[in-house]
């Protein structure tokens, strides 16, 4: 089972994420995107892994995350009972971060798909239900910058791809969760 959560900033997702992996039972594989660009996300990491349960198990993966959670699981001695994704909003800019900044859409959704392609595989893979958390960033307002609206477009249709696939999806808002699908 697929369990995708959309939100905005500080609407509670990635508490929710891991409080859903917690009522799962069992052990959890926890899969980090995060780098840490500067001092700010460095200190946002650090809080991640504090609140995070000592006993999950981390996976650091900003990039390559399918093949990265394949390669893990073939060599885990126990498998997880869920994975946790956390966030596909980070995988993102992961990749269109480095490109121009004066690049067209359709170039970023092209530099992002074999990332959501190889994910989407590696959840259907794996038998193991999955929680993935994103942003939803198409509700602001249009960026003012061809980096920024490539960026929003990518990430909008990645979210599509991976809502198509998934079982359930939750939108959060204000920390509270509703059921879209």
């Amino acid at each position: 089972m697929l369990t995708f959560i959309l939100g905005g900033a500080r609407s509670g997702k990635s508490s929710y994420a891991e409080r859903l992996a917690t009522e799962h039972g069992g052990p959890v594989l926890y899969v980090a995107t995060a780098r840490a660009w500067d001092s700010d996300m460095a200190a946002r990491i650090r809080r991640h892994q504090a609140d995070r349960p000592a006993h999950w198990r981390t996976l650091e993966a900003p990039l390559g995350v399918g093949a990265a959670v394949t390669d893990w699981l073939a060599a885990a001695n126990e498998k997880p009972a869920v994975i946790l994704l956390d966030c596909l909003t980070l995988l993102a800019n992961n990749v269109i971060a480095p490109l121009p900044e004066d690049l067209r859409p359709e170039v970023a959704e092209e530099a992002l798909a074999p990332e959501i392609a190889a994910l989407t595989e590696c959840i259907a893979a794996s038998g193991i239900d999955w929680i993935v958390v994103s942003n939803e960033v198409g509700l602001g307002i249009v960026p003012p910058y061809a980096l920024g609206r490539a960026y929003r477009d990518a990430l909008g249709r990645a979210n599509q791809r991976m809502a198509a696939v998934a079982d359930r999806v939750l939108f959060m808002v204000a920390g509270l969760p509703l059921t879209v699908k």
